[in-house]
């Protein structure tokens, strides 16, 4: 499946869960970017670790920095003006 589909679909079916079961957040909508990195299985585990400790980790770096830090680890250019529209 096409990356853009995917996240058609995940950003389509968690918003309409979003406004479904909290219907004080009508606001809530995804941004119009976003990034996405392939993995590896040999790494799954480390990725779930991660993802379990996302919170304390961005205490100590946001997901700003993280996410450039990411693009600058793999070469992929990027024109910073555009990342936070």
């Amino acid at each position: 499946m096409p990356i853009a589909k995917a996240m058609q679909l995940i950003k389509g079916g968690s918003s309409k869960w979003v406004h479904d079961t909290f219907p004080d957040q009508r606001a809530f909508a995804w941004q119009t970017k976003y990034g996405a990195f392939s993995v590896s299985v040999s790494q799954v585990d480390k990725i779930v670790d991660y993802i379990g400790n996302q919170e304390p980790h961005h205490h100590t770096m946001t997901f700003q920095e993280e996410f450039v830090a990411l693009l600058k680890k793999h070469r992929i250019e990027f024109d910073e003006r555009y990342l936070w529209e």
